[in-house]
């Protein structure tokens, strides 16, 4: 297929296909999904060989959040039936952190929900950064606090923050119908603030809320401008109790081509597959780690995710092998360009002029806790036996495969509470 020859080309090169392009692996029949499938992942194989990198999320305060996003179970008015707590104190925090580390996690991700921090709030998010690298040599901690002030990611930075998560979500021209309370440019805003601190920039998007293949291919490419290094994909969890309750428009095929889409846009940077994996790709989830070079270990924000042994297990059948601590991440390249700009990533480093700002460049980013709900990234962890799973909404026919509602429980172990996560 002279399509997927041409992506593979640019992948390879560093170099951004046309919209059109990226419109056209949407668009692939489910006879060429193996194709695609195999095309992503000869650009997923030659920047990321077969490692697959874990990351562990840990909720520092869920529920009660004043931010009305429509996908989110912790939204202002939101009546999903989830943990709700205030802050976890740092020791509470590093323990819970343990158990993803303890499990092959490289990276911890600390969300809080939330509008976004006070001073207060970053002078305690940094002692429990502080209380986590002091028990886990080598752990990167990525911060997920909502929107950021000025000076905020500096003192961050200053903690021992390594990355800062704020997702895009959506595509500007449609972001107003699924938030009111704060809008797409506070969201570019923050993601900003974070690679001028210094930081390792992480965004991503959440796909099934209703958008069309144009506004995927929007936000895709304007993560690519933003130049993070991750770039989370999140699926969304239709939680009840939720505006989006009823929005089951996600086949496993379908998520595959988001994914392989993504890819292709920003072929060097980690490419996430974060919350909504197990209740979307299902028997799937091998295949995409093709494609992907990211996954979140266990549980998320507020619902349970396939258990941390399984997640290793699947890896290992599919051939792949988990990301040391000692190895680098992102390709040479990139990774030279962030030391080069104090990690702040390869967009501020003049020399570089930005990585995805040119065409031999890629792109990368992060998310919010889209599929699993709340303000940060979509991961997390867990190990007592799951309770019964909440009741989710009846799927309704979008002509895909039927959605596994079965698979919608809200988390009820792990940070927050008395029960072992499932890392």
């Amino acid at each position: 297929m002279d399509l997927l020859n041409t992506l593979v080309e640019k992948g390879l090169r560093r170099e951004s296909p046309t919209r059109e392009e990226a419109l056209a692996v949407l668009a692939t029949s489910d006879d060429e999904l193996l194709d695609v499938v195999a095309a992503a992942g000869k650009v997923r194989r030659q920047w990321f060989g077969r490692r697959v990198k874990l990351n562990y999320l840990v909720n520092l305060k869920s529920g009660l959040c004043p931010e009305d996003c429509s996908y989110c179970s912790q939204r202002l008015g939101s009546k999903a039936d989830i943990l709700k707590y205030t802050w976890l104190k740092p020791d509470e925090a590093s323990e819970a952190a343990a158990a993803g580390i303890a499990g092959g996690a490289k990276r911890v991700c600390l969300v809080a929900s939330g509008r976004g921090p006070t001073d207060r709030d970053v002078d305690r998010v940094g002692r429990t950064i502080e209380a986590i690298k002091e028990q886990n040599e080598g752990v990167e901690v990525c911060a997920c606090l909502g929107l950021l002030s000025d000076g905020q990611a500096e003192r961050l930075k200053t903690a021992g923050a390594d990355a800062y998560n704020h997702n895009l979500n959506t595509s500007e021209g449609t972001y107003g119908e699924i938030t009111t309370t704060h809008t797409y440019a506070d969201r570019v805003d923050t993601v900003q603030k974070a690679h001028a601190a210094g930081l390792s920039a992480c965004s991503g998007l959440i796909a099934g809320m209703g958008e069309t293949d144009e506004d995927l291919v929007d936000v895709v490419f304007a993560l690519r401008e933003l130049d993070s290094d991750s770039v989370p994909v999140n699926f969304l969890i239709p939680f009840e109790g939720t505006p989006l309750a009823k929005e089951w428009n996600l086949s496993p095929q379908r998520c595959l081509r988001i994914l392989a889409m993504v890819r292709f846009v920003c072929p060097d940077v980690e490419v996430r597959i974060a919350g909504g994996r197990e209740v979307h790709l299902r028997s799937m989830q091998p295949l995409a780690l093709n494609i992907a070079n990211s996954i979140f270990l266990g549980d998320y924000l507020t619902s349970e995710g396939q258990a941390g042994k399984a997640d290793l297990d699947m890896i290992a059948d599919a051939g792949f092998e988990v990301e040391g601590a000692g190895t680098t991440t992102l390709p040479a390249h990139r990774a030279d360009a962030l030391a080069a700009a104090g990690a702040g990533g390869c967009g501020s480093h003049a020399a570089s002029g930005g990585c995805g700002s040119e065409a031999a460049a890629g792109c990368g980013s992060h998310a919010d806790a889209a599929a699993g709900g709340g303000c940060g990234p979509c991961g997390g962890h867990t190990e007592a036996p799951a309770e019964a799973p909440a009741e989710a909404p009846a799927a309704v026919s979008t002509g895909a495969s039927d959605a596994r509602t079965d698979l919608v429980a809200v988390r009820r172990r792990g940070a927050g509470t008395d029960l072992a996560p499932n890392a």
